[in-house]
């Protein structure tokens, strides 16, 4: 699952990552969340032979993919998160696998790990070189009845690689930058041309930062929230305790539509 992010890279670090022309400036994002608009890549229209122009155009698009048959956005759910494994096969997802793959930056993620006696770690997980990860991303236009069109875009997600497995068994897929090209083609490359870039990250490609509850709460967009924090420790009653199963629920009412 891959339900927080941050970008904290300046327009020319993020275009120069990207390879895209110049972008808007935009301030430091800490603590972005789904329903916020998020910064999405996708390969652009063909160059005539010569052209210097960058292939590739950069929007923005909610974060939350509403596919372009629905009639009533509220009569579906957040879908903020799409299974690599199989989105080609569900219908929210398989036409923007087959025709708008994308690449969504990011400096990195948060995850939350389940601890008995019903209490949650937060972790903030970055590149340990720093930087800029590009995550997979699927994009959809949803046409509004009056005409209007707005931009929409999921995250893809794969099993967790080992080292992060303690704290969830989901992460976000990763694109290297060696393959951003083979990703965005959409025009030669079908999803199962692809498929082996949908795979965890590479052991030890995330540095894990235990932060407070501050990130919890979406209105908390400062720097503040990413500050290393002792993790909660396991007492041994809760050890022993045998953990509660919940159902997946939303988290601090951000997961509504609108």
């Amino acid at each position: 699952m891959c339900g927080r992010i941050a970008v904290l890279a300046s327009p020319d670090e993020t275009s120069a990552f990207l390879g895209v022309g110049d972008l808007e400036s935009f301030p430091p994002r800490y603590n972005v969340a789904p329903t916020q608009p998020i910064l999405v890549v996708m390969a652009g229209p063909q160059r005539r032979p010569g052209s210097n122009l960058p292939d590739r155009m950069a929007l923005l698009a909610r974060w939350g993919l509403i596919p372009a048959w629905t009639k009533n956005p509220a009569d579906m759910p957040l879908l903020f998160n799409a299974r690599s494994e199989s989105a080609i096969e569900k219908a929210s997802f398989k036409t923007a696998m087959r025709h708008r793959r994308a690449l969504i930056p990011v400096s990195g993620f948060y995850e939350w790990k389940k601890l008995p006696g019903n209490r949650r770690q937060a972790y903030w997980l970055k590149p340990r070189k720093g930087g800029l990860v590009a995550l997979a991303g699927l994009m959809e236009t949803w046409s509004e009845p009056g005409g209007s069109e707005m931009d929409t875009a999921a995250i893809l997600t794969t099993n967790a690689s080992a080292d992060i497995l303690h704290i969830h068994d989901r992460m976000p897929v990763v694109i290297q930058p060696e393959d951003f090209a083979r990703w965005l083609d959409c025009r030669t490359l079908e999803p199962r041309d692809v498929a082996e870039l949908m795979r965890p990250a590479q052991p030890d490609f995330f540095e894990q930062v235990p932060v407070s509850e501050l990130v919890n709460k979406v209105a908390n967009v400062g720097p503040e929230i990413q500050e290393r924090f002792e993790a909660l420790p396991v007492t041994a009653s809760e050890r022993a305790a045998k953990p509660k199963v919940e159902k997946s629920k939303p988290d601090d009412g951000q997961m509504k539509l609108f």
